[in-house]
């Protein structure tokens, strides 16, 4: 029964694989849209897929929802309308019976259960994988108790294997694996969720959390009980609250929405800025207020981390930004290893220098965050660029808690507030002022040692002219791709007549004495029309690509 189950569980896995690649084929096809294919009806095919794989993600249960979580960190996979949709991807499920529940705390806990007193049958939430039941320590502690899905593992690893087998037929298909290591994200897949399994690593993120806030009043991370938890058993102390996105009882309980927002965008700043380890999923229901206006936070499963490298480099690209320099946030960007070296950045750069312009420069719009996230995620999704996994988490988190904090006031800015945070990352450590003028007398010292080769770099120049050896190379971006759009639609022409002409054969000889023959231009047609087939997807994708660039000078 266990291996009728697994076969089972594997086909319902593939057949919605399959039907993912049938519906991308279908849409990818222009000859579907009815009146042609525009931008706004691929936009609208794109959001009703990615809904509909929302839905089945949700159906498959908890690990292809982490794994749906995991992906809408990856907009160099996946498009914008993709990456909008899975990272709102929350799960509600039935709880499991209480029965269940205590025999879990007996088997992980053992006689350390008797100083639970009190537990209430009825969970406070429910997920995927876990479920959240409040309870009372035999001391008259409030608590609550995060219990782990009964036969979770096993599920996971069995999903797991099936994702890998996936991610091995993506990766030998020759337009969906080029430039995408499907294999290797499936290994990282494989590696996190299992660790999601352990609830020992959430405890130990809960306590470092919390020990960044111990001396501010203003925000508050529950305690790990630490002899009550264990691998499947998670205890915390009960820190109860209003949801943060209720305006109505904040205001009702004399709390400023305003000050709520900005009490949780200088808390979040100072977990990017001072801590480098920050809440990764800041999402409504992990946010709470405290009667006294202190905000809470719940669930460390998702934490995210930046590492003194980024940190530094961050603080680079804030100094770029600061000055307007939109080449050397392009060089910066380079650096950081986010656009690959021997591109084109013309497309970049001119994208850089419309975000400059219009989204930081004051006054800021109220959702300047999520135009900076929606701009990045559209330049990478199908681009030789690549944003660090820990940036990308950076950039959703602050999407996020901005849309939080215009949910609580309208006239909410997360830019506005960020000044005296960003104030620190304008020296190149962050440590003090005289790590500024380091940077200056380096830069001074390169623009020197250039201007002194000046002269020998000329003197050599007229010498390979006056010798005939210079070689002068120009390269139109926009020419080379005009010239490779009309190569690829005068390849599509002539295979358009051919297939005419062999469709016509066929139905010349269909009509005479001897139909059998009309077999031979149905075959030589059909490595023709596929062919066809691949150039059609191929103008499709340059003409996305092509959309893309003349965007930035547009805007």
């Amino acid at each position: 029964m266990r291996r009728l189950r697994a076969l089972a569980r594997s086909l319902r896995i593939w057949s919605v694989v399959v039907q993912l690649l049938a519906r991308l084929w279908w849409d990818g096809r222009p000859w579907t849209y009815p009146g042609g294919p525009t931008p706004e009806r691929q936009e609208r095919r794109q959001r009703r897929l990615a809904a509909w794989l929302v839905s089945e993600l949700l159906g498959l249960g908890s690990a292809f929802i982490k794994l749906g979580q995991l992906l809408s960190a990856r907009p160099d996979l996946l498009p914008a309308a993709w990456v909008e949709q899975l990272s709102q991807l929350q799960d509600r499920v039935p709880a499991f019976p209480f029965p269940q529940a205590e025999a879990l705390l007996e088997a992980e806990l053992g006689l350390r259960c008797r100083e639970i007193v009190e537990i209430e049958p009825v969970p406070l939430g429910s997920a995927s994988l876990a479920q959240v039941h409040r309870a009372q320590l035999r001391s008259g502690r409030d608590v609550v108790l995060k219990l782990q899905r009964p036969g979770l593992e096993r599920l996971f690893r069995l999903d797991l294997q099936v994702m890998q087998q996936v991610a091995a037929v993506l990766q030998r298909h020759p337009s969906w694996g080029r430039g995408r290591d499907w294999v290797a994200m499936a290994r990282e897949c494989r590696r996190v969720l299992l660790r999601e399994l352990d609830f020992r690593l959430e405890a130990e993120h809960a306590a470092r959390f919390r020990q960044q806030f111990l001396d501010d009043e203003g925000v508050r991370i529950p305690a790990v009980v630490w002899e009550l938890s264990s691998e499947r058993v998670l205890c915390l102390d009960c820190l109860p609250g209003i949801k943060i996105t209720d305006r109505e009882s904040l205001v009702a309980r004399g709390i400023d929405p305003s000050q709520v927002a900005e009490k949780g965008a200088a808390s979040y700043l100072k977990q990017l800025v001072r801590f480098g380890f920050f809440h990764a999923d800041p999402h409504p229901g992990n946010l709470a207020v405290a009667d006294d206006g202190a905000l809470i936070y719940y669930d460390f499963g998702m934490m995210g981390q930046v590492s003194p490298r980024l940190r530094n480099r961050i603080g680079s690209m804030v100094r770029a930004a600061a000055a307007r320099d939109a080449a050397g946030l392009v060089q910066e960007l380079q650096a950081a290893g986010v656009i690959a070296a021997g591109i084109d950045p013309g497309p970049v750069r001119r994208l850089v220098r419309v975000m400059l312009d219009e989204a930081l420069t004051p006054p800021f719009s109220g959702n300047v965050i999520e135009r900076l996230s929606g701009d990045l995620y559209d330049l990478v999704y199908g681009q030789p660029f690549r944003l660090p996994p820990e940036l990308i988490f950076v950039m959703r988190a602050l999407s996020t808690f901005e849309g939080v904090g215009r949910s609580l006031d309208p006239g909410f800015s997360l830019m506005a507030i960020a000044k005296p945070y960003l104030l620190p990352l304008m020296t190149s450590s962050g440590t003090g002022p005289s790590d500024l003028f380091n940077d200056l007398s380096r830069q001074a010292v390169q623009v020197s040692s250039r201007a002194l080769g000046l002269p020998r770099r000329l003197d050599e120049g007229l010498a390979r002219l006056e010798q005939g050896d210079l070689q002068l190379q120009v390269r139109a971006g926009e020419t080379d791709r005009l010239l490779r759009r009309l190569s690829l639609a005068q390849q599509s022409s002539g295979q358009s007549f051919l297939l005419g002409a062999l469709a016509l054969a066929a139905a010349l000889l269909a009509a005479s004495s001897r139909p059998a023959l009309t077999a031979v231009p149905l075959v030589l047609g059909l490595p023709v029309g596929l062919g066809w087939l691949r150039l059609q997807g191929r103008l499709a994708r340059d003409g996305r690509l092509d959309g893309l660039s003349s965007a930035g000078p547009g805007a």
